[in-house]
């Protein structure tokens, strides 16, 4: 409907069950939201109603924490572990198996806590919104203990005489979290701006006081907090208003009175300080890091509250033009004073109290007077002298193309503006609209930027603030061991007062709980949980659109689509010439090409003037393997961009700037480039260790993997360690190899292209490329030989990590196998029974995955795991579970639901341009992937334990990494081919 109409028809909505607050049109979302809120119950609903058939429900509480014991993170993973009308044990893994949805989760936060679904299918999104709204108000928490045991946290004893252990999901989770220094940056951040109010403590939990957390106290949080007059209720999309008010109220929300409760879940404002304060705190690194130059300093200040929309938005604006723009004055002011190798900025405002954080890392701990002046010197000169009005303008632009493409990836944009639409909601109940309302203040603030209003912002919030925090963590050798050593002594003085008879009982509860873990919900149970029938599901995938087309004698790849007279171009570029020991140079380009200065602009310049008139431009490294060619594969080099119709003649010559005319050998500017990679990829690498393992295990057998590895993983680190450690000796040959690889790549025999629009769009597009064209020389130049040799090393590598990310690996082609589709569905009976079951679950991790390629590779990790060889066996056992799968027809259904639902994630105009040059470029054509869904749909019993065999041997190959703690990977050194550590820079004292 169009959106007058819709908006006449509802600006009256009124009913009796219901108060009307007020009926808005957001022109924005080309939708109408209606405020209501609930008589009875006192719960707070937003309708945000339109065309969009991907719907969102969520329901949210004002969740604030009144100690470290992680409560609320605790209670989120709970309430999703079975309910009155839905009493199997996870009801949240029964969903993901049997749904269609686009999204399915919780997400917990310093101050309330949300529980989004998201579906295309009616049916499907009425059954998960029950399922939720049954799950948060009315919990098996009460009825089962081990509940909250085996999310949250429990004591474990095998045997009378083992040690004593903690154990459970949550406190593995956030040992995980408290292992990154970024983390605990962000922890401390808010214990020390807001000593006063809620903000200090810590909604995840803290690992050394979760164990404090008592069942009781689980319990009455969950019943003060978990009531509809605390709650924020929200749908989104194209339903029927009425009917899913009448359900709310018949179903729920009648059953309630708001006078039932009496807390004051308002998070009261913290008194600004009368001075800044300052604090040190420090971060565990391992025996082999240095703690030299290892440092971080944060500058902190606290901005206003969320509740006002225009600064709200202009702090993104701001933070844009002073620290995260290429060359952009603040971090450029302490990069070029020595404080750090890499700057960052952070604005924190999912959050009452916004804050605003710069942060230098790898800095020396005698640098911290010297990064206050530097920052508040170079603030006081941009305040007096003026902030770049075409950097503000460029700034303004990027959030603008960003606020009206609404591009959120694979998630919902339901989803997004709910998140962002509780950023002001939350804390005043009338304002709900505020921040998707933002384009008439993207005009104003437009108009501000020759009224000095920017200027006025570094003074008022930056530099007269005195509600500011100067943080600085320092690394620690041994933290983590004496961290390791207080929880064993806690564990064993408690253990020491146990009688005989309480030792016994600790044993049996940890076996009844295992039991309970091990026993699987009975099959009424999981019949209760509503799924959708074979007939809900499409029998066709969704189509590709590939209209292959010339210009001139290059092959483009026209995606005829609508998208609101936005241009996507995608020029990719094989490597096919480029010879090996030049690859990892090919990860580099991407990091530098378009952050240098060019022939005719600086890099801050060419920074601001592509995002004044364009989407963005950006470039990578992609690696294609071949659906066909079992075993090929292409290195492609891709540059990206977006931007209205009338600016494609802007993009093309963009791309001839950065492409023909990028100066390498600016020395200065490449250090600080490979600076910030080495610091950004360390930090990666011990928060997110899982990725780097599984890489670096399909690295030793893969083709494929060892030249990803060597552009984007380990391999890559360790050259950019290299030449950051010899940069001096090395800087010339780095110039000269980048300058190099731009004869190897940018030719026209190498280029195939993508471009998604209308055809109004690809007759501009024709005539812009073509001019390009003009430019592109075609180099002769060999194909280069690939010599990848395959090699065999079981790796640990050592960390201050607290927990494992386990990776095993192997490929399922060279044992004589194909791929089949019913290794999606096995993909995702792993994901959420065998590995989840036993991984998780019993073993405590937080997190368990798998997969299966068509080019035979394959595997099965770990995240934020306390275990090592438990994983490993587990891992290893896995194929006797296949060989013994056994599941009703029903549940069988359930796995294909859930396989296909993944499948279907709708797809933008962007992204569906995307999928059908990467089919194009892999060799995927329709019937690829009619074949394979197929496959899916066909898929029985028989057919997932015919793949007993590709697992068997595909693990059985033995090939293994483990990203962990240090002396956890020496204490099961006997796994291990090789140990080494995994920040390798920190071995070498400067």
């Amino acid at each position: 409907m169009e959106l007058g109409k819709l908006y006449d028809s509802l600006k009256d909505f009124s009913r009796s069950d219901y108060e009307t607050i007020s009926v808005e049109r957001l022109d924005d979302l080309n939708s109408v939201g209606l405020l209501l809120k609930h008589k009875k119950s006192g719960a707070r609903i937003c309708l945000v109603s339109n065309d969009d058939n991907n719907k969102v429900f969520s329901i949210g509480f004002k969740t604030p924490p009144t100690n470290d014991t992680g409560t609320q993170h605790i209670i989120e993973h709970s309430t999703l572990c079975g309910s009155r009308k839905y009493p199997v044990k996870d009801p949240f893994v029964e969903l993901v198996k049997g749904s269609l949805n686009t999204f399915l989760n919780a997400m917990t936060y310093p101050d309330k806590t949300v529980y989004p679904i998201a579906s295309c299918n009616d049916v499907d999104f009425k059954n998960l919104t029950d399922v939720y709204m049954d799950a948060v108000f009315y919990p098996n928490i009460y009825k089962e203990r081990k509940i909250f045991e085996q999310e949250g946290w429990h004591y474990e004893l095998e045997s009378k005489d083992a040690d004593l252990k903690f154990n459970g999901v949550v406190f593995n989770e956030m040992k995980g979290a408290f292992s990154s220094a970024d983390d605990l940056l962000t922890r401390y951040t808010f214990s020390f701006l807001f000593p006063d109010n809620n903000y200090k403590n810590e909604s995840g939990g803290d690992p050394e006081i979760i164990p404090d957390l008592t069942y009781e106290d689980f319990l009455k949080y969950h019943k003060e907090y978990y009531h509809p007059v605390n709650s924020f209720i929200y749908i989104y999309g194209d339903f029927d208003i009425n009917e899913r008010l009448d359900y709310l109220s018949k179903e729920y929300l009648d059953n309630f009175d708001k006078n039932d409760v009496s807390i004051d879940s308002n998070i009261a404002l913290q008194k600004p300080f009368a001075k800044p304060v300052e604090a040190v705190k420090e971060y565990a690194i391992a025996d082999d890091e240095s703690e030299e130059n290892n440092t971080y300093f944060s500058y902190n200040t606290v901005v206003g509250t969320s509740t006002d929309a225009k600064l709200y938005l202009a702090m993104d604006i701001l933070d844009y033009a002073l620290v995260l723009s290429p060359g952009a004055p603040l971090k450029q002011a302490l990069i070029d004073a020595g404080i750090g190798t890499d700057v960052y900025s952070d604005y924190e405002s999912s959050v009452y109290q916004p804050i605003y954080s710069i942060v230098a890392k790898n800095a020396d701990k005698s640098q911290k007077e010297e990064f206050v002046k530097v920052i508040e010197d170079t603030l006081v000169k941009l305040r007096d002298e003026g902030i770049n009005k075409r950097l503000l303008l460029a700034a303004i632009n990027y959030y603008e193309f960003k606020y009206r493409e609404s591009d959120y990836g694979p998630f919902p944009k339901g989803l997004m503006n709910y998140l962002n639409m509780m950023d002001s909601w939350l804390y005043d109940e009338t304002k709900p609209f505020i921040h998707v309302k933002e384009g008439a203040i993207f005009k104003e603030l437009r108009e501000d930027i020759d009224k000095g209003y920017f200027e006025k912002m570094i003074d008022k919030y930056l530099l007269k603030n005195t509600h500011k925090l100067i943080l600085t963590l320092n690394p620690k050798k041994g933290l983590d061991e004496e961290r390791r050593k207080k929880e064993e002594a806690r564990l064993a003085k408690y253990k020491a007062t146990l009688t005989d008879e309480q030792l016994e009982e600790l044993v049996i509860k940890t076996r009844e709980l295992k039991e309970y873990q091990d026993t699987p919900s009975s099959q009424k149970d999981l019949e209760s949980i509503p799924m959708l029938k074979l007939s809900d599901i499409k029998k066709d995938p969704e189509p590709l659109y590939i209209d292959e087309r010339k210009v001139k004698d290059v092959d483009v790849v026209f995606s005829d689509l609508f998208t609101n007279k936005i241009a996507y171009t995608l020029l990719s570029f094989s490597c096919k010439k480029v010879p090996d020991e030049y690859i990892p140079y090919v990860g580099l380009l991407s990091s530098v090409m378009g952050a240098m200065d060019t022939e005719n602009f600086s890099y801050q310049e060419l920074t601001n003037e592509i995002n004044i008139n364009s989407g963005g431009i950006s470039t990578e490294s992609a690696i294609y393997t071949d659906n066909k060619n079992l075993g090929e594969f292409t290195i492609r080099y891709e540059l990206k961009g977006k931007s209205l119709y009338d600016k494609l003649d802007f993009i093309f010559d963009m791309y001839k700037e950065i492409v023909f005319t990028t100066k390498y050998n600016d020395y200065k500017r490449l250090k600080e480039i490979i600076a910030r990679i080495k610091s950004r990829m360390e930090g990666t690498m011990v928060s997110a260790g899982n990725t780097l393992a599984v890489m670096n295990t399909l690295a030793q057998f893969s083709q494929s993997s060892y030249y990803s590895n060597i552009m984007k993983g380990y391999e890559y680190y360790r050259f950019i360690e290299n030449i950051y450690e010899n940069f001096d000796e090395l800087k010339e040959t780095v110039a000269t190899k980048l300058n190099d690889l731009i004869g190897f790549i940018f030719n026209r025999d190498n280029l195939k292209v993508s471009f998604t629009a209308d055809k109004e769009g690809y007759e501009l597009f024709n005539k812009a490329f073509e001019k390009f064209l003009e430019s592109l020389p075609n180099n002769d130049f060999e194909k280069a030989k690939r010599l990848h040799v395959p090699t065999k090393s079981k790796t640990g590598f050592t960390s201050s990590s607290q927990v494992q990310y386990v990776a095993m690996c192997g490929n399922y082609v060279k044992e004589g196998f194909n791929y089949t589709g019913a290794l999606k569905v096995l993909k995702v009976i792993f994901s959420y029974d065998y590995l989840w079951i036993n991984v998780r679950v019993k073993g405590g991790a937080y997190g368990c995955n798998s997969s299966f390629f068509r080019n035979g590779d394959m595997y099965m990790s770990s995240y934020r795991d306390p275990n090592l060889k438990g994983t490993i066996d587990i891992f290893k056992k896995a194929y006797e579970y296949v060989e013994n799968f056994d599941v009703s027809d029903r549940d069988m259904l359930k796995y294909i639901i859930g396989t296909i639902g993944d499948l279907d994630t709708p797809l933008n105009s962007k992204a569906k341009g995307v999928r059908s040059f990467s089919a194009y470029l892999s060799h995927a054509d329709y019937e690829t992937f009619a074949k394979e869904r197929r496959e899916i749909l066909n898929c029985d019993v028989n057919a997932i334990r015919a793949l007993a065999p590709i697992v068997k041997l595909s693990i059985g190959q033995d090939y293994l990494s483990v990203v962990g703690n240090q002396q956890v990977i020496q204490d099961n050194k006997d796994i291990f081919d090789e140990i080494k550590p995994l920040i390798i820079s920190a071995t070498k004292d400067k």
